[in-house]
């Protein structure tokens, strides 16, 4: 008769996830506040297992693409059902083809945001290089300076 051993399922700490998914626990406690996240407890810690993990990682890419946590939520509430994935993944499709939809008419609004405001910037640069180019700042300077921070505020992210 032979023995089965079974190695206990893997666990994370709420500092391993966050460290590999960059974020804070702040952020795991307020996805788990919302209902998206139920780790287990091993006295006053958080004990997540690879369900939750896979869950975290779901949120995290659905954010990432601008879903609400709502959506997500819809979602990782039809785990559960036992068909295969089949309603998940139908649910998945239609919230990604809204999400779809939405991020190309904010796309179309900062295309026309953008070209009114090129628009804008030349005509003010042509009126100040004729009345007062002392006043005029040298475009590529200014832009070089406004695209560091840019760069800053996505590193700060």
């Amino acid at each position: 008769m032979a023995l089965e051993l079974r190695r206990p399922a893997r666990t994370f700490t709420i500092r391993q996830l966050c460290l590999e998914f960059k974020c804070t626990p702040r952020a795991l406690r307020f996805y788990e506040d919302k209902g998206l996240l139920s780790p287990a407890r091993d006295g006053m810690n958080r004990v997540y297992s690879y369900k939750d993990r896979a869950r975290l990682q779901l949120i995290l890419n659905g954010k990432r693409v601008g879903l609400s946590l709502a959506a997500i939520g819809e979602i990782l509430d039809l785990y559960e059902v036992n068909d295969g994935g089949a309603a998940q993944n139908a649910k998945s499709l239609a919230k990604f083809r809204e999400q779809l939809v939405s991020l190309e008419a904010k796309r179309r609004d900062i295309e026309r945001a953008i070209s009114e405001l090129t628009g804008a910037c030349e005509r003010l640069e042509e009126h100040l290089s004729k009345t007062r180019p002392d006043l005029l700042p040298r475009a590529a300077d200014y832009d070089q300076v406004l695209r560091a921070r840019l760069g800053d505020l996505e590193h700060a992210k």
